[in-house]
């Protein structure tokens, strides 16, 4: 009796990622909840520095390119607090005000990778300030920028989880677009 040819095994990277023997069920579940953080956190301060930097300049205005860096960490800064305070209020939290306190304290730790994601574009900016840069350019270089940072987030994060590598390349795809689309309202608007 001969056994039926087995399916060949998919490489590596199409393979859904499977835990390693070591790996209990909360390690697995940490790793995803990172993965979530950091998709959720490069993507939101990457738009938002985007949507600052296209917002900052109208024609004719003088470009003040530090001015516009701490504007963006400020912006970045703001929106991780406030997003940070609502997940942690919206949640009914048991316990004394000391436990309470340091859910908040987590809560708002957790945010620190849309503030992170900002820092491409706020470097972009200080080397234009120190370099003297024309602000048309730099404004369309780092919108640029950050739609390979957005299609870059998208795709390795979704790799990480364990996507297939077309599934990965349409999430980051999906993800470049929302970039996409603070460039296309820029142009329009201005």
């Amino acid at each position: 009796m001969t056994t039926p040819p087995q399916p060949e095994p998919l490489p590596e990277r199409e393979r859904e990622r499977e835990p390693e023997p070591e790996e209990t069920g909360a390690t697995v579940a940490a790793s995803a909840e990172a993965d979530k953080q950091w998709l959720f956190g490069g993507v939101y301060g990457t738009v938002l520095a985007s949507a600052v930097l296209a917002a900052l300049h109208d024609a004719g205005d003088d470009f003040t390119p530090y001015y516009d860096a701490a504007w963006i960490v400020i912006t970045a800064m703001t929106a991780a607090l406030a997003h940070g305070y609502a997940h942690h209020m919206s949640a009914h939290l048991e316990g004394g005000y000391a436990h309470r306190l340091r859910q908040l304290a987590r809560a708002l730790a957790d945010e620190w990778t849309l503030v992170v994601a900002s820092f491409p574009t706020v470097f972009l900016l200080l080397l234009a300030g120190a370099a003297g840069w024309h602000i048309e350019p730099v404004t369309w270089a780092g919108l640029g920028l950050n739609v390979v940072l957005l299609f870059g987030w998208g795709l390795t994060t979704a790799q990480r989880a364990g996507y297939r590598l077309r599934s990965a390349l349409a999430i980051g795809a999906a993800d470049a677009t929302l970039g996409g689309l603070i460039v296309v309202a820029n142009a329009l608007i201005k």
